[in-house]
């Protein structure tokens, strides 16, 4: 059924159709689309804020238990991302785009109302934060419907707006929430406050539910823009058989461990380092500091697609895996020891170094999908017109399904790096051996990026 919402020609390649109509429409539906994401990896995020208050609010949780309310989202959310990564050349970018969004009402209302009553049962909050996931999940839908609307000299910045605006979702959540649960700000509606004692002796009263009330006027907003201001595209339709061609892709599994070195490390690092820094630092207060890093690491996003247009994914990508492993020496270094206590500030300035890295690696890598699958497909193509244009389409097909699926995959980061450091922790007291780990995966990353992608005569540089 035709609808003025569907676009019926979408040819980005094509000058005189981008600069007439087409650069436009992809900028509208762009400006919607960042919001969205926005909010959806602020719910996402929600209980690597709230936990570090749970005990103040009158829950009694041990530190485990905690660790794993940070680590569910990322596991369901990643888990959703596997689906997600298909539903938009079924569905349409603006059908999907507003009922994810509208999903996100669920653990929205669903904290809300949990969080009031501190005789909610810790089941309910894993169910909330396997909830949270929803957020998680939406990440792969918008970048697989963005890339569709813009052509491929452009999809790494446009591509890196959307996603580095929306990591911001991460940063917002974690700097918003703490002055949101210190007001009263919904009366009777948001229900009474929780009284806890501060550790200077006094009270304090803080209403944890805001957490979660906060988001709802805004995800209503969002839904109804979605709905009503972007569009679908009649070309980019294709069935979920269609896009499993992706499965068969060897590039697809070796991008998918190379996003899950740069997304997977942003995730997991914004998922765990409050609660990192609570355990290894007791006297800092991590809420005044986790907003930082994912604030960094969403900012420089963009600028990673933008640096990528113009030097090359590949080499961009390879140079991040090569800082990363030094500046996790370098947290190394300034965590507490036997025989000194640390030292907090070079413990913070190593991992802002290290999420600016993250999100300059998640633009390189997201710059580099959309140019390896459309070369494959054009160098297999015969070289007469009709067939480059139908390579050229079937390119950004698989690179869509390849942008979402890989999205699913490196979002298991933000699940394993919290895990991690309260397994290291468990065992040995420190996060020293979960570090490691990291840095043995970040050297195997390098190697791929190297041998596959910007090694001279490389395989397929980009």
């Amino acid at each position: 059924m035709s609808t003025p919402y569907v676009l019926k020609r979408w040819e980005p390649e094509q000058p005189d159709f981008w600069r007439s109509e087409g650069s436009r429409i992809a900028n509208r539906n762009l400006l919607i689309s960042i919001p969205a994401l926005m909010l959806a990896f602020s719910v996402w995020m929600l209980w690597s804020v709230v936990v570090v208050n749970l005990n103040k609010a009158g829950f009694s949780f041990t530190k485990n238990q905690m660790f794993w309310l940070t680590a569910l989202p990322a596991l369901s959310g990643a888990t959703l991302r596997i689906f997600y990564s298909f539903l938009v050349p079924i569905f349409g970018g603006r059908r999907w785009t507003a009922i994810s969004t509208a999903s996100l009402l669920i653990p929205a209302f669903g904290m809300g109302f949990a969080l009031r009553d501190t005789s909610t049962s810790y089941p309910t909050l894993l169910m909330l934060a396997l909830l949270c996931g929803f957020g998680g999940g939406n990440f792969s839908s918008s970048m697989s419907n963005i890339s569709f609307f813009f052509p491929k000299a452009r999809k790494g910045l446009a591509t890196g707006l959307n996603a580095g605006v929306g990591n911001l979702g991460v940063s917002v959540v974690q700097f918003i929430t703490p002055l949101v649960i210190s007001v009263g700000m919904f009366g009777a509606l948001g229900g009474d406050g929780h009284s806890s004692t501060t550790a200077a002796g006094g009270t304090q009263t803080i209403w944890l539910q805001n957490a979660g009330f906060i988001w709802v006027p805004f995800i209503l907003i969002a839904s109804i823009a979605a709905w009503f201001g972007m569009n679908d595209i009649a070309d980019a339709k294709a069935s979920f058989a269609d896009q499993a061609v992706i499965f068969r892709r060897k590039h697809n599994w070796l991008m998918c461990w190379l996003y899950l070195g740069t997304f997977g490390s942003f995730i997991g690092f914004s998922a765990g380092l409050a609660l990192l820094t609570q355990s290894q630092f007791p006297n800092v207060n991590p809420t005044q500091y986790a907003f930082l890093g994912p604030l960094v690491g969403a900012a420089v996003r963009p600028i990673g697609g933008w640096i990528s247009d113009k030097l090359g994914g590949a080499c961009v990508t390879f140079w991040t895996f090569l800082l990363m492993i030094l500046s996790v020496m370098g947290v190394m270094y300034f965590l507490p020891s036997s025989g000194n206590t640390g030292n907090f500030y070079g413990f913070l300035t190593m991992f802002i170094i290290l999420f600016a890295l993250t999100g300059i690696g998640n633009g390189s890598t997201f710059r580099m999908i959309p140019v390896i699958f459309l070369q494959e497909r054009q160098h297999a193509a015969e070289k007469d017109e009709t067939s480059q244009r139908r390579a050229t389409l079937d390119g950004a097909k698989e690179a869509a399904a390849v942008l979402g699926f890989s999205g699913a995959v490196g979002a298991y980061g933000g699940f394993f790096i919290p895990k991690s450091f309260g397994t290291s922790i468990d065992m040995t007291g420190t996060p020293h051996a979960a570090l490691a780990v990291f840095i043995a995966f970040y050297l195997s990353c390098l190697f791929v990026t190297w041998w596959w992608y910007s090694r001279r005569h490389a395989p397929m540089p980009c």
